[in-house]
């Protein structure tokens, strides 16, 4: 009796897997709708025009583009992302917030502390100083870590395509990353990208790629989606090919006073004036300010008093980089909070050691 109680729980296992139904079907996960492709959209007149234009062009083959047309899915949230947002207000204080926070500082300081070879490299061949690489990538994906994930190849045929603000912008970075993908020998459907196509780590347009990334790691191969160091010397050789002056000032604060300093404003930020120029409109900073031209550059903040800053020549090559002045103050802001926090824990570890 003792022994068929003890067979009893296989038995019934056994009679359980043959007349009673699986239920491992409630753990499989449900599927994904399925993808809406637009094979139609190969059929248009204006991308026909732009595929007869790129074989005709850069000799590529027809029946490869239309394959890669006839994949085309409409990205809507990038033509929302892309939209300027006219209504909103700028707020200097709100980006600044944005863009200066304890995960960039922090993550910039181990980055740099990880990449400190290339970094020093860079700087050594390109003149671009270490905290304004390590900078720009931490504002541009946290390094490496929000790169983005709309499919490029769609993502740009939208906007080349279907917003027409900005078409004719977008068809060339359309072209440029058709003729990046193959010079790579890689399948156009399988990158990925902010939703404005950006790329990498260091989010450079196709375009940007082709014009400025560099083989930093010596590998035979540019891969700006997951060699940090690849990503270091493409973007310090973006900004020295845009004019980088090594060793140069970036920005200094400075007051106005009067209303004459608004036709500085008003003249944009390509630095034009020396700061001793600069007096005769309300304008003053220190007294030690280098003489070298500059712009006036305006920081608003809505209730709060505006910032005003000199934006030498380095500043406005920042901007190159993303053509706004907050975004380059943003940069020359957590350049300066990496640099601060990393040579205080070298001072701590340094003490450390000591004791």
């Amino acid at each position: 009796m003792k022994r068929s109680l003890l067979f009893l729980p296989l038995w019934l296992l056994f009679v359980t897997a043959l007349f009673i139904p699986s239920l491992s079907w409630a753990k499989k996960p449900v599927p994904a709708p399925p993808v809406k492709l637009d094979k139609k959209f190969a059929e248009r007149p204006d991308v026909k025009a732009f595929i007869d234009e790129m074989v005709e062009k850069n000799d590529f083959e027809t029946e490869d583009l239309v394959r890669f047309f006839h994949q085309f899915q409409l990205q809507e949230k990038a033509l929302k992302a892309i939209v300027p947002r006219s209504a909103s207000v700028r707020s200097w204080k709100n980006y600044r917030t944005r863009s200066v926070e304890q995960v960039r500082i922090d993550g910039g300081v181990k980055f740099w502390n990880q990449q400190q070879e290339a970094l020093e490299a860079a700087q050594k061949i390109f003149g671009v100083p270490e905290e304004i690489i390590v900078a720009i990538l931490g504002i541009e994906t946290v390094y490496g870590r929000n790169s983005g994930h709309f499919p490029t190849f769609s993502t740009l045929a939208t906007l080349a395509f279907e917003y027409p603000p900005r078409a004719a912008f977008f068809r060339k970075e359309l072209e440029a990353f058709l003729l990046m993908a193959r010079d790579s020998h890689r399948d156009p459907l399988a990158y990925r990208s902010s939703y404005a196509g950006a790329l990498g780590i260091p989010q450079f347009l196709p375009t940007s790629v082709r014009n400025w990334a560099v083989d930093f790691d010596g590998d035979g191969r540019v891969d700006l989606a997951i060699s940090p160091i690849d990503a270091i010397g493409s973007v310090a050789n973006f900004l020295k090919g845009h004019g980088w002056e090594t060793g140069g000032p970036v920005t200094l604060p400075a007051t106005v006073t009067g209303e004459r300093y608004t036709q500085l404003i008003e003249d944009g930020i390509l630095p034009k004036l020396t700061p001793a120029q600069m007096i005769e409109y309300g304008v003053t900073t220190a007294e030690n300010a280098p003489q070298q031209a500059c712009a006036l550059i305006d920081l608003a903040t809505p209730g709060e008093p505006v910032e005003y800053w000199l934006g030498y020549k380095n500043f406005y090559v920042i901007t190159r980089y993303n053509r706004s002045s907050f975004y380059a103050m943003s940069v020359y802001a957590l350049a300066q909070e990496i640099r601060s926090a990393r040579e205080r824990q070298s001072s701590l570890t340094s003490r450390i050691k000591n004791d």
